[in-house]
């Protein structure tokens, strides 16, 4: 509890920037964007927003975007412990249990596809949208 009270007012002290802001607008009459609510959340709940159509994975903390990369340009389904030594991580089992609950929250929040319990794909949703991206 004294935790989130510090760290509340240590986020209360940091300015609010709003960028693009025309002159005399106020912030509170910011557009939202397409993907709002799928933002990072400072205080805990999501860093992993689900997938939207336009979303691309630079929305992602930096270890979930590596994982993509190496699931996506994998010639087929891959395992954890194919990921965790491609993403810089020992092969030991604690850092492959940590790449696997990665892996199943990018399948739950529609990144990623596991077909067969344990191997992972791109979800054809997110792929064919990154196909028709420049």
């Amino acid at each position: 509890m004294i935790t989130r009270e510090t760290a509340g007012e240590l986020l209360a002290r940091i300015p609010v920037s709003v960028p693009d802001q025309p002159e005399g607008e106020s912030p509170t009459a910011v557009k939202a964007s397409p993907f709002t609510g799928a933002e990072r959340r400072v205080m805990g709940i999501l860093t992993v927003p689900k997938w939207q159509q336009g979303m691309d994975q630079g929305v992602l903390p930096r270890a979930y975007q590596d994982i993509l990369d190496v699931v996506r340009d994998a010639p087929g389904p891959v395992r954890a412990k194919q990921i965790a030594p491609r993403i810089g991580l020992p092969a030991e089992t604690s850092k492959i249990e940590g790449v696997r609950s990665k892996l199943k929250r990018l399948v739950e929040r529609g990144w990623l596809d596991e077909g067969t319990p344990g191997l992972f794909t791109p979800s054809h949703a997110w792929t064919a949208n990154s196909a028709k991206s420049p």
